[in-house]
Order: structure tokens, then sequence, then C-alpha cells
């Protein structure tokens, strides 16, 4: 693609970068195909390449950002499935985010827009913030039918993924789990925000599997968010800051008694913490550090799978729907490890109709597209049941949450089959269903 960026733009790194991915492009139109919303609204503002044309034509003109290029980048969920089916390497990722930035810098959202955006902003990443507002969102959750009708589906929408019940304290950082029988490494791992307070058994299930294999386990002081959710909303001050305190909290453990790897649970996460070396490349005093933490970012599922001497116990054989989240798959290009690691243990592990699909989740997606997300949603608990599966496997929060409220089948995720196949207890998701008698005690993470 031609680019018409002046020597005056191009001094800014974060055109330049922009100038670059543009010029790789090549208008062949194969994003297209395997784009979620493409494939829902046949909108070519709404495919990879309209969207690239949108930021090629604002960032050249160097103009404030309008509705049209707000809405049609808005809708994107960054799934990241174009950069799977790029046949020239497009790095869609970095331009659509300095596309959201220049939006969140240049255009003036409604007011109620803006208002909702800033309390997911705050709230999202703030755990204790999350769990109170958690629970004013169980409290409200009846009402989100009448809501609905009444047009305001983003409230709606935040309802209905409420969770049923009020959700624990989260725990705090600062701790190390050590390793049983023979120590074979030691690694750090991300509790971050939604997941910690959501889904804490996750975490429990990752400190038991680890721990159980040699690893010691530490969460550094200071470790939090991963600044995703600021990053994709186009609020990078607050995103930078995010990244910035975990890789400070990463490297002093690197520095200090070292770490084999930096582990994640929510692929999300991960595929955020991986980039932290690009976001952070124009710091000169985080520049260094970030990249060499970044390096170290493994999906729990690719240290698992490099485990050679898992034990399987005793538990049934069941039939695993393994939804991959896109930000692993697409993001992390991390793709065969956990169906190997399910499988070696066992579980027969199935793919997914149109597994390149995104959930619906996105981050915030569910939130502030409701409408775009609900059909994503319905489509992949199609493709889901019709494998009719014992249990459905996802590596990512939000797969699981958006998921888990729309099928009666359990959703998972896989590291809590991984804990319960080698001596740990039975994930909650699977209690009363039939599946697996009666489990080993394990002490509590």
């Amino acid at each position: 693609m031609r680019t018409e960026f002046s020597l005056a733009q191009l001094a800014d790194p974060a055109i330049a970068e922009a100038d670059k991915i543009l010029r790789a492009c090549v208008h062949c139109g194969f994003c297209t195909a395997t784009c979620p919303t493409y494939v829902l609204l046949g909108d070519e503002l709404d495919s990879p390449r309209g969207r690239i044309y949108l930021i090629k034509d604002m960032l050249e003109a160097d103009r404030p950002a309008g509705p049209e290029e707000a809405k049609h980048i808005d809708r994107c969920l960054s799934c990241l499935s174009c950069m799977t089916t790029c046949p020239s390497g497009v790095h869609y990722m970095h331009l659509v985010d300095h596309a959201r930035t220049h939006i969140a810098d240049t255009y003036r959202r409604p007011w109620h827009d803006r208002l909702l955006r800033m309390l997911l902003a705050r709230s999202i990443p703030n755990p204790r913030l999350f769990r109170l507002a958690s629970a004013a969102a169980t409290l409200g959750k009846p009402l989100a039918p009448l809501l609905a009708r009444a047009g305001f589906s983003r409230v709606a929408a935040m309802l209905r993924l409420a969770p049923a019940r009020l959700l624990p304290a989260p725990a705090p950082s600062g701790r190390v789990f050590p390793a049983e029988g023979t120590r074979r490494g030691r690694v750090g791992l991300l509790s971050g925000c939604v997941q910690r307070v959501l889904s804490p058994d996750i975490n429990a299930a990752a400190f038991r599997v680890l721990t159980r294999h040699g690893f010691d386990v530490v969460l550094p002081a200071g470790e939090g968010c991963c600044g995703s959710v600021t990053h994709h909303m186009g609020d990078e001050d607050h995103a930078l800051a995010a990244a910035r305190a975990n890789v400070t909290a990463f490297a002093a453990e690197l520095d200090g008694d070292g770490l084999d790897a930096i582990v994640s649970t929510a692929s999300g996460c991960g595929t955020t913490m991986k980039d932290y070396g690009f976001m952070l490349r124009t710091d000169p005093a985080f520049a260094d550090t970030a990249a060499r933490v970044a390096a170290k970012v493994r999906d729990v599922s690719e240290v698992l799978h490099g485990l050679s001497d898992v034990t399987r116990a005793p538990v049934p054989a069941l039939t695993v729907a393994y939804q991959a989240p896109c930000s692993l798959q697409h993001g992390q290009k991390v793709v065969r490890q956990p169906k190997e690691v399910l499988a070696r243990l066992g579980f027969t592990v199935r793919d997914v109709p149109e597994g390149h699909l995104c959930c619906g989740s996105a981050g915030t997606y569910n939130i502030l597209q409701p409408e775009l997300s609900d059909r994503l949603r319905d489509r992949k608990i199609g493709n889901l049941e019709s494998l009719a599966p014992d249990v459905i496997a996802a590596g990512n929060i939000g797969c699981i949450t958006q998921l888990a409220g729309a099928t009666a089948i359990p959703v998972v995720h896989p590291v809590e089959l991984v804990d319960w196949a080698t001596g740990g207890p039975r994930p909650a998701a699977l209690a009363g269903t039939g599946a697996g008698g009666a489990s080993p005690r394990t002490r509590p993470a």
C-alpha cells in the first residue's frame, strides 16, 4: 500500500511504525474471510482491510477521528484472526492499537459512552473495585431483561455478565509457593485483575500443578493488571503505567533469585505482556527491561507442554471441546500445546467448528458492543454444542465467562483439568455433572 506521510510525521515513532505496517498491506482481502465482524455484517469498513483504509486516511491527514472511524474501529474485536490469515505479515494489532489511541485522544464521544468507558477502565483493572462493582451488578442482575427492553443494552449486558454470588476478596501478591519434591525451576505468575476475582480457582489450580511438578511459584509484590483493558480502549497512559508496574515487579525477581519463565493463565494478559517490549520501546528507562521481561512470558500451556513426566491420576476420560482463545491462537500463535497436554492426560480433545472465529468476549467488547457480541456468542455455542462434549475448555477468563452464561455444558480452564488429572480436586464447574467421582484431597493453594 502506498503511503504519503510527511517527513515531519515520520519523525514520530508511532507514525513511522504505522507507515511500515500500512506499506506491508497488498489489498488482497484474505483477511475478510476470517474477520468475525465482516462475516456477520458484510461491510467492507467492518473488515481489517476496510479499517486499514480508514486508519491510513485519518493518520495521513493528521486529522481528529470522527464518528465513522470510531464506529468501525470500535466494532473491531482485536481478535487478530486477520494476522493469522494475512500472507503479507501485516501487524494489524499494532496498527489498530495506535488507531484506538488516536481516537481516544482526538474524538469526543457522547457523554454516556465516556462515562461507561471511564467506569470500565477504572474498575476492571483494580481487583477490589471490580469486586465491589460485581457485587452491585449481582444485585441488579434481575433487572437486565427490563433494561434491555428499555434500550439500555450495554447496562443490561454488564448485569448479565455479573456473577450470581458475592465474590471472595482477592488474594494478595507478594507470595511464594514452594516446589514439592525435586525442584526443577522457579517461575513467576501473573495473578492479574479480573480472573483473580471472578475465578480464583484457575490460579489455584496453576499453583498446584506447577508446584506438584517441581516449580517454585512466585507472585511478585506489585504485580497486577497487565494493562490490556485500558490499552484496547486507547487509554495509553493507564495501560503503560500498568505495564511499567509489572515490568518493575517481575524484573526484580529476574534480577534476584531468577525466573525460568513468567507464566500467564489468562491468554489475553499473556498476549499483552509478550508485547511489553514494543509498548515501552520509546521509554529509555524501561525499554530494555521490558523487552527482557516480555521474552520470559509463557502461557501456562507452554510450560506444561514442556513437562515430560506428568503422571495421570484416575479420573474419567472426558470428551473436551477445546475453544482456542483468539489471544492465544492468533495473538501468541500457541495452538497445539493446550490440546496436546490434555490428550496426553487421557482426555479426548475435539476441535470446534469455525474455531478461528471469536466468541464475542474480547475484553470489554461484550459490554460495549453487546448486539454483535451476542451474535458471535450464540454462533460459538452452536458450534460447541454440536460436538456434545462433556466439558468445554478455554484458556482465557473472558471466553469462560462469555460461554458459561449461555450453555449448560461446564466451561473450565485447561489448567483446571490438568490439575484434576494429576492429583488435584475436581473443577468446581464439574460438580454435580456426573463427570467423575471422588477426587483426592490436596493442600489448598
